[in-house]
């Protein structure tokens, strides 16, 4: 067969994971792949926020319009991009195995958030963090972080942020470990929906690159990322919306964790919900209920439900 075009957005980290999938499906199938670089509407905008973009899925539309258009055969995305709803004749028949979901905290000048001096500049780009970093640390100035994991690095260097707030699995792709300062534990700092995980997205048709690609879906992953996407759907959220939240697998069966805040971190609800494994659809929308019935919906508002999943 002919190799496989793997879509791909041009940043460092996309370039990382696309490669670790054609590596991952050489290994398995034996088969060829290559990398098409996509620029997409997040990379356009390098220099404006999120919320001033105003799209959803700005770091995958592109990549799934090649999709349907045929100009490629199977992309790869952080789960925490994708919106809950993907357009028709797409899907995912793959989520990779996880890698750590936790935030981490990058500083030049200070070991770990409770020792940053009062007024400090703190880089991170979604309202997610923002809202748990003033929960943790009201004395603290969150400010707008925007470019590609390596570029965020070499701003906090040069002195423009005291600290930078990340996602500890990008950074460890990258072979940048050394770098984190502190890694936020789940108590402090709940993840994004589906942050750690890969999805290999293909449209529905192309039976014989979903077929291949199925071989590299893990099973556990795909339930907790389930969980958590049907968590984000009942609360109607976004990557502009302060929402937190992590489910994983134990002897009890699956566990999931959430929070919602205001931007300001003054409110916090934080609740969880437990089951089947098999029932993670399930769990993860009567969790979304509970929040909504403890206020979430009111905070929500005021946040203003945004895009995407940051």
């Amino acid at each position: 067969m002919k190799p496989l075009r793997i879509g791909s957005r041009g940043s460092a980290l996309a370039l990382w994971q696309s490669n670790h999938i054609r590596i991952r499906l050489a290994e398995l199938h034996g088969v060829e792949s290559e990398i098409v670089r996509i620029h997409t509407s997040g990379d356009h905008f390098q220099g404006a926020t999120i919320s001033q973009i105003g799209m959803k899925g700005i770091f995958i539309k592109e990549l799934e319009d090649a999709l349907l258009s045929g100009a490629i055969d199977l992309a790869v995305h952080s789960m925490k991009d994708v919106p809950t709803e993907i357009p028709g004749g797409l899907a995912f028949p793959a989520i990779s195995k996880r890698e750590d979901v936790r935030d981490c905290v990058i500083s030049h000048r200070c070991v770990n958030l409770d020792k940053l001096p009062a007024g400090s500049r703190v880089g991170t780009s979604s309202l997610r963090r923002q809202a748990q970093l003033l929960f943790l640390r009201p004395d603290v100035q969150p400010v707008e972080l925007r470019g590609n994991v390596d570029t965020r690095i070499k701003k906090v260097a040069a002195g423009e942020y005291y600290a930078i707030i990340l996602a500890k699995a990008g950074v460890d792709r990258l072979g940048m470990s050394e770098k984190i300062t502190q890694v936020l534990p789940t108590s402090s700092m709940l993840p994004a929906v589906g942050q750690g995980a890969l999805g290999i997205e293909t449209r529905e048709d192309d039976r014989e690159t979903s077929v291949l690609v199925a071989g590299l879906n893990d099973e556990a992953t795909r339930t907790c990322v389930t969980a958590e996407r049907s968590l984000l759907r009942e609360l109607e959220g976004g990557c502009q919306v302060p929402l937190g939240a992590w489910a994983r697998l134990g002897a009890a069966g699956l566990l999931l964790e959430a929070c919602v805040l205001s931007p300001d971190g003054k409110e916090h609800l934080r609740r969880e919900q437990s089951g089947a494994p098999e029932e993670a659809e399930k769990i993860g929308k009567r969790l979304g209920q509970v929040l909504l019935e403890a206020g979430a919906d009111r905070i929500l508002r005021l946040a203003g439900r945004g895009v995407g999943n940051g």
